[in-house]
């Protein structure tokens, strides 16, 4: 996420709430496209921890390692990790996510 006036709070680090946002846009994209076909997702909860500020561009990656899938209803967790231009952590998060059967 580039940082710019639209994203940006009043102290001029990117906003607490576009952050948690790009992370539940980041999981919800790893999830998309891990779960079979006939499952559907949808967000059930968020754990965040804000590291640091983020007074850059930021980059968000999710990461899904579950490969087997029951098809029955379940949360799974995914861990995503947000950094800074340099590199640098700037919030920990874990979005909870309910995975389940589509209806026929």
């Amino acid at each position: 996420m580039r940082k710019r006036r639209g994203v940006e709070n009043h102290i001029g680090s990117v906003h607490a709430l576009a952050i948690g946002n790009l992370c539940e846009l980041a999981a919800g994209l790893v999830t998309e496209v891990t779960i079979p076909t006939t499952m559907r997702w949808l967000p059930r909860g968020m754990t965040i921890e804000y590291l640091r500020r983020a007074d850059s561009d930021v980059t968000a990656t999710a990461r899904l390692t579950k490969t087997q899938w029951s098809g029955h209803s379940e949360n799974v967790a995914v861990p995503v990790s947000v950094v800074d231009a340099n590199g640098t952590e700037v919030v920990r998060a874990v979005i909870t996510m309910y995975v389940s059967p589509k209806r026929p």
